[in-house]
C-alpha cells in the first residue's frame, strides 16, 4: 500500500514543472521540501551507488539528498515547503515509508522478480508514459539489479 499524507496540511507552494537541474540544485540546498502530496507526482533521487524513490508526502531535500547526484521527477512534480515542524516530521515518515515500500522489492532473492515488481508498482500508481520514460538504470538501481534485467522485464510484461 501506498504512503499518504493527510490532506488537510497547509503548504507554501513552490514553482512547479521545473527542469531536473533546478530540481537538483534545490533538493542539494539544504532546504526541506515535501513531494506534494495531492498529486501523483514523485521523483527518483540517485546516489552514489543506488536510487530511492521518494512519493507524495515525502521529505525531500534536507540532509537526506544533499549528496545526490542526478534526480528523475516523475508525473508533474510540485515540492512544497512545509507549514510547520508537524509537517516535517509526518513527511519525514512518509519518507521512511516509501523506503520500506521500495525495500519490500529489494529482500526478493531473484532479480527479475525485483525487476517485475518495481515495474509492476509503478504502473500502478502512474500512467503507461511516465513509466516508460524511466530510464532502465533508474529502475535497475531502485532494487539493485542491473539495467538488463529491467529491460527483460519490461519485454515480458
Amino acid at each position: 500500500m501506498l504512503p499518504t499524507h493527510q490532506d488537510s496540511v497547509a503548504y507554501s507552494p513552490v514553482k512547479q514543472d521545473a527542469g531536473a537541474d533546478e530540481i537538483l540544485e534545490r533538493i542539494t540546498s539544504g532546504k526541506l521540501w515535501i513531494v506534494n502530496p495531492r498529486r501523483r507526482n514523485g521523483i527518483v533521487i540517485y546516489r552514489k551507488f543506488y536510487a530511492v524513490f521518494a512519493g507524495p508526502g515525502a521529505a525531500v531535500g534536507g540532509l537526506f539528498d544533499q549528496h545526490c547526484s542526478q534526480v528523475i521527477p516523475l508525473g508533474k512534480l510540485s515540492l512544497l515547503t512545509p507549514a510547520s515542524h508537524e509537517d516535517q516530521q509526518k513527511a519525514i515518515r512518509i519518507r521512511l515509508q516509501w523506503v520500506r515500500l521500495t525495500q519490500n522489492f529489494t529482500d526478493r532473492p531473484v532479480p527479475i522478480e525485483r525487476a517485475q515488481m518495481i515495474l509492476e508498482q509503478f504502473k500502478m500508481y502512474f500512467d503507461q508514459e511516465i513509466v516508460a520514460r524511466v530510464p532502465d538504470e533508474a529502475f535497475a538501481q531502485l532494487v539493485g539489479v542491473f539495467p538488463e534485467t529491467v529491460h527483460l522485464a519490461r519485454r515480458s510484461m
